[in-house]
């Protein structure tokens, strides 16, 4: 019979209800104490994910039977701890098939050669775990080379600014990780350079969490202590056939619990890299390959889903629904700007574009970016270009009337940014001017409060390190350039030499 996902009042409850199937003989192997109940029980209910509304007991339910006597047991997973010999079967299968499987990945490389020296092994795994965090691991790869090139140990990337480090992260994306990695970088060089070795002590450096001191601290330091991200969350769930939510406090909890009772005390950093490969490589969300599992045999899920063909292993752990994003709608606003009497008609001319600098909190803190202002919803051009008319004489003394005149204003499109938990719809202005005045007529002073801002060329601007969402938006400003100046598209003009 399949595991049900906790009911909404059985969420409520302190602790977390969960259901699995056990047969006559693995219940012979695992006693538990048990009443048996009358059959006055509730049948499943149509409640949201059709959960059985009884208590935490165990109960028989009479239905017929077709191979083996089955019991249906409803416990909390506090009581699901590993078995000993479960355990050690556990870590042998798994290691095994890690010393033969293992991708070769550069941090590996270095976490593995560096043996007389655990700083610039931890330092390689910090750096790594960081950037693998809702990253995939081929993306990650260029970017943590390059990285280390740059800054080859804690010292060397101590001494770097912000600035820099968000053009090397430029792509990634969540560049708050960047930042927390440059001030826990020089928290710890600063408290006298030696990389903190335990757990414990991890926790206390700015930006390092649970996952990544855990991380740490078992692969660079040999402490045998658990890591859990969502790779381990699901293959333990499996294992166990544990249909309890996995974002509820409690259940992360004892996932953590039972990661921790798994970890191999002489090779704690194997094992925690083995399990979270194996759940990136073979028990994945929607396709694991349960044939190709060196944990096969010790995995419930894929029992009971013999048993019952209603259930798979997929349907272990619960698919949590995810929050519905917010949607946002800003206008953005290219400023080019263009020196002495150069004209747009030539667009290599040494024209400046404007860029300002986000606050130094909150979302995409301290990147630079186009002048932009939010909108209150979808707006019509002429709202659009009020709202960036008044942001560029409050912001930069930009008056129309007084302080430029307008050599280019055109719409050049829309681009929808998608964040973890924001959909911004982006609507996207080229505004090219020649200011009556030269530069100077822009604010010369940026207090704390004024917007900071500076000017680039198109080289610079080429080669900084943007988000993804700036750098689509200048793209599209590009292309709509060239074909303002080169009407005939790429294909046109092909046809045309071969007419000719």
């Amino acid at each position: 019979m399949a595991s049900a996902a906790p009911s909404t009042a059985a969420a409520t409850r302190k602790s977390t209800t969960i259901t699995t199937v056990i047969t006559t003989t693995e219940r012979e192997k695992r006693p538990r104490r048990v009443r048996e109940a009358k059959p006055n029980y509730r049948e499943e209910s149509d409640t949201e994910g059709g959960t059985l509304e009884i208590s935490d007991t165990v109960i028989k339910k009479k239905r017929p039977v077709k191979r083996r006597e089955e019991v249906l047991l409803v416990g909390d997973i506090e009581d699901l701890d590993f078995r000993k010999d479960e355990t050690l079967e556990i870590r042998a299968s798994l290691l095994n098939w890690y010393d033969l499987n293992q991708r070769d990945l550069p941090w590996r490389r270095i976490s593995g050669n560096c043996e007389g020296d655990g700083d610039i092994r931890a330092y390689a795994v910090w750096v790594s775990e960081v950037m693998l965090q809702q990253t995939r691991v081929q993306t990650v790869i260029g970017y943590f080379n390059r990285w280390m090139e740059k800054w080859p140990t804690l010292n060397h990337l101590a001494q770097a600014t912000l600035e820099e480090v968000n053009e090397m992260w430029a792509g990634l994306g969540y560049y708050r990780r960047a930042r927390f990695l440059l001030e826990g970088a020089k928290m710890i060089v600063e408290e006298g350079g030696g990389f903190p070795k335990s757990v414990c002590a991890l926790r206390k450096v700015r930006g390092i969490g649970h996952y990544t001191a855990g991380a740490i601290a078992s692969i660079a330091f040999k402490e045998a202590v658990p890591v859990v991200d969502g790779n381990v969350v699901r293959v333990i769930a499996r294992l166990k056939a544990i249909s309890a939510n996995p974002k509820d406090v409690v259940t992360v909890k004892n996932f953590w619990k039972l990661a921790g009772q798994l970890v191999d005390p002489c090779r704690p950093g194997d094992f925690n890299q083995a399990l979270m490969e194996l759940g990136a490589t073979l028990c994945t969300p929607s396709s694991p390959s349960c044939s190709s599992c060196p944990l096969s045999a010790q995995c419930h899920a894929l029992s009971v889903s013999r048993q019952d063909r209603s259930v798979t292993v997929t349907d272990y752990p619960t698919k949590v629904v995810k929050a519905k994003q917010r949607c946002d709608f800003c206008a953005v606003s290219i400023v080019e700007i263009l020196d002495g009497e150069d004209l747009i008609e030539r667009p290599q001319s040494e024209s400046k574009f404007l860029l300002v600098k986000r606050p130094d909190e909150g979302l995409l803190a301290g990147l630079w970016e186009f002048p932009s202002v939010p909108l209150d919803g979808e707006v019509d051009l002429a709202t659009r270009r009020g709202a960036i008319d008044s942001l560029l004489k409050k912001s930069f003394n930009l008056d129309t009337k007084k302080s430029y005149n307008v050599v280019l204003r055109e719409d050049v499109g829309e681009y929808v940014h998608v964040f973890t938990h924001i959909r911004l719809k982006m609507y996207i202005e080229l505004l090219v001017l020649h200011l009556k005045g030269g530069k100077n007529n822009l604010h010369k002073e940026q207090d704390k409060e004024s917007m900071v801002w500076k000017y680039v060329n198109n080289k610079s601007l080429a080669n900084m390190g943007l988000t993804s969402g700036v750098r689509k938006a200048y793209n599209m400003v590009q292309k709509f350039k060239q074909s303002m100046f080169n009407p005939i598209t790429a294909k046109q003009e092909r046809n045309h030499r071969k007419e000719t």
